[in-house]
């Protein structure tokens, strides 16, 4: 087995059963939970993952060339994951990531155009997709659960209101803008339970549609208006600024540009919130295959770059949040929809996206558990006194709106 170089060296925790294309079997691991076998179905295949396994991987799933016959997929990734600090014996590691790191800036260098087209390569694809297996108001983001089993749907009202409790919304007709704004979700959010004008931008033109035909059909047109537009052509002045979800494709050679716009927008007074995926490691690589398939250009910052940023811009930090386990919860419930409509998905596209589309959600989740992937959310101003004394303002305000969506319900 041409694999058994590489798997014997890297999976020292769970049980990993492969069977090779000739059908020889082998078993790695420790033999404890999770447990999982897969079978590998051809010799190129083999050599592929020999060379490079953190890309072919996930080709070789997509295409079919590597499935699991017991187990799940899942097993596979979290065994994968939990063994990560073991690549270091892979026998080319040294050579790939010295190459990812020399390319790292390279590959993240996003001007206008470029970034336009990596964002329709994802959020452009069919919004029946989106569908299949986001909660109703499309927030494609991390929820935020009070506790694991909570809905999909709660989670996603209690993000919104956390995000809309840090930018300390304290009256109404603020102007905010929202850099990335999906599906026009939070910015009608703000709107209706701050009463906030909010201007959005995207780069993708089916959200772009969809956003301004929700904001006419809830009468909120003159309130909530939404661009097809770059953060960076944007000018004017808010009074709050918020980005969830977009930071990740700004790629590290524009963080400066990004916090640089940030404070040139901001009014003096103003308060901005991000609200990022990251990681707990120093400056490092993307996953190649996520950065071929699913988000080019796509970069998951440490904090660390992100807080030099802000400082060099002469920002003020004023708070900082990390969400640890919350998205691997919403991506276990957007796996567990999308498997539930994987025949509607396969009409909407074919098999074998699918495939890769479940290889996404899998390996995100496992990646939130196992590698340390986490999401951040930054809260800062240009002034010490833009925000009270203490923070239960957060607290105060999100007790305020549950309470009131609590009377309305009754």
């Amino acid at each position: 087995m041409i694999a058994d170089f590489l798997f014997w060296r890297t999976i020292k925790t769970g049980d990993l059963t492969v069977i090779d294309s000739f059908g020889k079997v082998r078993t790695y691991g420790d033999r404890n939970e999770p447990s999982v076998t897969i079978k590998l179905h051809d010799l190129a295949t083999e050599w592929r993952i020999l060379w490079n396994a953190k890309l072919a991987v996930g080709e070789a799933y997509t295409d079919g060339r590597l499935t699991v016959e017991e187990g799940s997929l899942l097993n596979f990734l979290t065994i994968s994951f939990k063994n990560l600090n073991n690549w270091g014996k892979h026998p080319f590691w040294f050579v790939l990531e010295l190459i990812a790191q020399l390319s790292r800036y390279l590959r993240t260098i996003n001007p206008v155009g470029r970034a336009r087209r990596n964002v329709a390569h994802h959020y452009d694809l069919s919004g029946e997709l989106y569908d299949l297996f986001l909660d109703e108001d499309r927030q494609y983001s991390c929820a935020y659960f009070d506790y694991p089993e909570q809905s999909l749907e709660e989670a996603q009202v209690n993000k919104k209101r956390h995000i809309a409790a840090k930018l300390h919304l304290e009256k109404p007709g603020l102007e905010v803008l929202d850099i990335g704004s999906g599906w026009g979700g939070l910015a009608l959010y703000l709107q209706e339970t701050a009463g906030a004008n909010v201007t959005g931008l995207t780069l993708s033109e089916e959200q772009h549609s969809i956003s301004n035909e929700r904001a006419k059909d809830m009468g909120l047109e003159d309130r909530v208006r939404f661009k097809l537009q770059d953060y960076r052509l944007e000018d004017g002045s808010y009074d709050r600024i918020v980005s969830v979800g977009m930071f990740e494709h700004v790629g590290p050679a524009h963080y400066q540009t990004f916090f640089s716009k940030v404070r040139s927008l901001l009014s003096s007074d103003g308060v901005a919130l991000l609200h990022s995926i990251g990681h707990v490691d120093p400056p490092t690589t993307t996953n190649p295959w996520i950065t071929k398939y699913i988000f080019p250009g796509g970069y998951l910052p440490a904090l660390s770059e992100v807080v030099a940023a802000i400082e060099k811009e002469r920002l003020i930090i004023t708070d900082v949040e990390i969400l640890r386990l919350h998205y691997a919860e919403t991506l276990k419930n957007w796996r567990r929809r999308f498997r539930a409509n994987r025949e509607k998905a396969a009409a909407l596209y074919d098999e074998r996206f699918c495939r890769m589309w479940e290889f996404y959600l899998t390996g995100c989740e496992a990646a939130f558990r196992d590698s340390g992937l986490i999401v951040f959310q930054i809260q800062f101003a240009r002034r010490l006194d833009s925000l009270p004394l203490q923070r239960d303002y957060m607290y105060d305000w999100e007790r305020k709106q549950v309470s009131a969506t609590s009377q309305a319900a009754q």
